[in-house]
């Protein structure tokens, strides 16, 4: 939805040595009724509770979202993944408590998984635009994300690295699916909020681009197609340069339910970041993948998330998900190793292998054979 107040702290040099790229990560919730867990338009009510515990400039405040039903944190910028899990802990816990004081819970599925009434759209200008341009799809997206941000020296590298990124874009989904179930019906997805936005103009893979000037363009003749919203600054790519800071935004993730593989989906976004720009810095520009073959492998991705076959990013081909993430490993390795994420990183990755990725502990909840039903489990705090 809208792009991040995160400001670059520093630049994304490619060189080893170098200082690393900054982080930062927005999370959509959903708001929940504390007692039967359905989706309640109370983020006026949280946002204003959240504003007294916590003064304006204190600390980073929720926002608003599309719907009224959900609210969206975002970290200040982070040096690295201690400083971005503390963050975004902190983030979290202040949201639980002014939910709970204004008699709701938070919940962290990418949808809405037990059934409500018509969401009610949020009256924050930008959000009256998109609900008056996409009517009913704006009423029917009730869908949380995690987006993550990765600081770059400027616009040129942000879409250098964009291109590299993309076909690595289904990888990270099967990563962080977390959206199964909506209002109530088992979909068959493992992302069903990649489905639901594929609906919505530009908000799927992007296309690969020559250079900003390209990217500018393409941007100015969508606006001018009158398929974006009046007030919008970026088209809705699942991955795309920041329209104000000098970030590279990935928005492909399903908002996930520990700090911990929020932390890891933002140190792989970081170290394909870094190993993009060396790329660049050694001459080596991004094949041109073609878009309907990265919305092919998102497809499978969204579809199967770590319980199927994905599409290798790299020989086209279908693979075990196994395999797929085994090679984003090795794409990024030397990145991260080089930012000291190594360890922390292929650690979650190795539990979500084998414990499946957040859709299949959602299935597995809700058939008791996880502590918890579907609506417990996911529920922050």
């Amino acid at each position: 939805m809208p792009a991040s107040a995160t400001q670059s702290g520093g630049a994304g040099l490619p060189a080893a040595h170098s200082a690393p790229p900054t982080l930062g990560a927005e999370e959509e919730f959903l708001l929940v009724d504390a007692e039967t867990l359905v989706p309640v338009d109370a983020a006026e009510r949280v946002l204003d509770v959240h504003h007294r515990l916590h003064p304006k400039g204190a600390v980073t405040v929720p926002q608003r979202e599309l719907l009224s039903s959900m609210i969206e944190t975002t970290s200040p910028v982070c040096a690295g993944l201690p400083e971005l899990r503390a963050e975004v802990s902190a983030a979290r816990e202040r949201l639980v408590e002014a939910a709970a004081k204004a008699g709701c819970r938070v919940l962290a599925h990418g949808t809405a998984a037990r059934q409500a009434p018509p969401r009610t759209p949020t009256e924050a200008p930008h959000y009256r635009d998109v609900a008056g341009l996409y009517r009913l799809l704006a009423q029917g997206t009730e869908t949380c994300g995690c987006h993550i941000h990765v600081g770059v020296p400027d616009r040129e590298a942000a879409v250098h690295a964009l291109d590299h990124v993309r076909p690595w874009l289904p990888v990270l989904l099967a990563l962080s699916a977390n959206s199964p179930y909506e209002h109530g019906v088992d979909t068959g997805f493992a992302s069903w909020r990649t489905m639901v936005l594929s609906r919505w103009p530009t908000t799927q893979i992007p296309p690969y681009f020559t250079d900003a000037a390209d990217y500018d363009a393409t941007h100015r003749r969508l606006f001018a197609t009158g398929v974006l919203p009046e007030r919008a600054r970026n088209a809705y790519w699942l991955a795309r340069p920041s329209a104000h800071v000098p970030t590279l935004e990935v928005r492909v993730a399903d908002v996930m339910p520990t700090v911990r593989e929020v932390a890891a989906q933002a140190g792989l976004t970081r170290a394909l970041v870094v190993t993009a720009l060396r790329e660049r810095a050694a001459g080596r520009v991004p094949a041109p993948v073609p878009a309907h073959d990265v919305a092919a492998a998102l497809w499978t991705a969204a579809r199967y998330g770590l319980g199927g076959s994905l599409v290798h990013p790299e020989s086209g081909t279908a693979v075990l998900a196994g395999e797929a993430v085994a090679a984003l490993l090795a794409h990024v390795g030397e990145a991260l190793a080089d930012l000291g994420d190594e360890e922390e990183v292929t650690a979650v990755v190795r539990d979500l292998l084998h414990r499946g990725e957040p859709a299949r502990r959602q299935r597995a909840a809700a058939r008791g054979q996880a502590p918890g039903d579907v609506g417990e489990w996911g529920v922050v705090g």
